[in-house]
């Protein structure tokens, strides 16, 4: 990437980062776009492969209506405009993974046109547009690192269908693009059309970068930077490789159109090959696959199936349960972690006692066990009646969350406030209970009395404190309080 030199780094501010973004997403399909073979992850080089992925004379591809259907989720909830006629092309390119020598992808005919993201920035909210979303199958792995002299390659992946999500050059900055695909990685979760795991690869991004003078309307020479695997590292190279195109407008030299890999080790870009023009893949549509056309019936019933999105459930945990707006955003950042909450808001009225319990112990435990909700062993119904349990008085949230929860974790299927019972946990408020508990705290802490009665009111959650310590935790906070301020007026 080179350094700067003084002046260069001082009229860096004066130039607007310019940024379009590839991403393709696998779709959570049993099977490959165009036949029955298997897209499962992890499984051994070249053992999901068929003389249809191989493209062998005399095979006929069929299309994977689910794949299709995952496309149009995609595309409704991205506020695109679904095209009905659609068919498939053949892009001619030679690529070592392509075993068919080509790529059955959408040329002049993307099942979904325009549309936009919306993502929230320092400045507000930012509508990020859409050029298109289309269909294409994958291509298979080249594997370096197993034979000396040899690249290998796994056709496992060949075939695999992807949706391609290309924007308008609207994103201006480094952050608005970590905004953007964390707002897609999340959108493709929450419609489960694709696991958004960039590091298996079933998300990956390229991205278009040029830069210009600020106030200038015309886009300057953009470079591509290929196949990011993770968010963090899209960042990374939109910052280094901004930096580096303005260094070399700054030196008076050209930009070149380049393709572009990001080196995660060093931070860095290392060109792939020089591009002057546009390829030529010489499009012509596929005479081995018939045109599809979409009727309306098909694409409504394809939105009543899209999930409630997470912008309109923020809006209705703000407004319907009243609560905060960043309890709400984190609430519902994930699709399967919402069903839970709104599970346990289906048997109990106190919805910020639930999310309480969302963000608090459940979080910790799943952070704690590397854990998904999905491996959550507690139903949702049972972490109501421990919300009960509180409510009613019977146990203190402290005792809750500290000595029934883990043991609630280990027996699931019991009943809470048996467990709570049988280990002794159940909160004393009874007042004969605890007023001599009190009585005794008061004589043994007699000069802390004495500040309190000069004025040192803050003392009062210190005699809270060791009532509880005498009690084991068991004492209802809120009658011992009662009871002590009658005792120290």
């Amino acid at each position: 990437m080179g350094y700067f030199c003084r002046s260069e780094m001082e009229n860096s501010g004066s130039y607007e980062i310019v940024v379009g973004l590839e991403v393709h997403a696998q779709l959570l399909t049993q099977s490959k776009l165009f036949c029955g073979d298997s897209i499962a992850y992890g499984a051994a080089p070249n053992t999901h492969v068929s003389p249809i992925t191989l493209g062998h004379p005399g095979t006929l591809p069929k299309m994977n209506r689910r794949a299709i259907e995952h496309a149009i989720k995609m595309g409704l909830a991205c506020h695109c405009e679904i095209e009905k006629k659609n068919y498939f092309a053949r892009k001619n390119y030679f690529y070592p993974d392509l075993p068919k020598g080509y790529q059955v992808s959408q040329h002049t005919t993307p099942i979904c046109k325009g549309g936009y993201v919306k993502i929230n920035t320092g400045e507000g909210e930012k509508k990020i547009r859409l050029n298109r979303i289309h269909m294409e199958e994958d291509a298979g792995k080249s594997l370096h690192d197993v034979d000396e002299l040899n690249t290998a390659i796994d056709y496992n992946r060949a075939g695999t269908p992807l949706v391609e999500i290309v924007t308008e050059p609207d994103i201006r900055s480094s952050e608005e693009a970590f905004a953007y695909l964390t707002e897609v990685r999340k959108l493709v979760r929450y419609l489960d059309i694709c696991d958004g795991n960039m590091e298996e690869g079933s998300l990956r991004c390229d991205a278009n970068i040029s830069v210009r003078k600020k106030g200038d309307l015309k886009l300057g020479t953009r470079v591509e930077v290929k196949n990011l695997n993770s968010i963090r590292n899209v960042k990374r190279a939109i910052d280094s490789e901004a930096e580096r195109l303005i260094g070399i407008l700054e030196r008076g030299e050209k930009v070149l159109q380049q393709t572009l890999s990001f080196d995660a080790n060093t931070g860095q870009t290392v060109s792939i090959r020089d591009k002057e023009d546009a390829d030529d893949y010489r499009y012509f549509a596929d005479p081995d696959l018939t045109p599809f056309h979409l009727q309306d019936e098909f694409i409504e019933q394809l939105r009543a199936a899209i999930p409630v999105l997470q912008e309109e459930r923020i809006l209705r945990y703000t407004t319907e349960l009243s609560l905060t707006g960043y309890d709400a955003s984190v609430l519902t950042e994930d699709r399967a972690a919402a069903d839970y909450f709104e599970a346990i808001i289906q048997h109990t009225p106190n919805s910020k006692a639930a999310a309480n319990w969302m963000l608090g112990p459940v979080k910790s435990w799943m952070n704690e066990h590397n854990k998904e909700i999905s491996d959550f062993p507690l139903p949702a119904e049972q972490l109501a009646r421990v919300i009960r349990l509180v409510d009613t008085g019977k146990l203190s949230f402290s005792m809750a969350s500290s000595r029934l929860f883990p043991v609630l974790l280990e027996s699931p299927d019991k009943d809470p406030e048996a467990l709570a019972t049988a280990n002794n946990m159940l909160q004393q408020s009874d007042a004969s209970a605890i007023g001599p508990v009190v009585d005794a705290v008061l004589e043994k802490l007699a000069d802390k009395v004495a500040d309190y009665k000069k004025g040192k009111k803050g003392l009062l959650s210190l005699f809270v404190g060791e009532v509880m310590k005498q009690t084991k935790g068991k004492a209802d906070p809120k009658l011992t309080n009662e009871i002590l301020l009658e005792r120290l007026k």
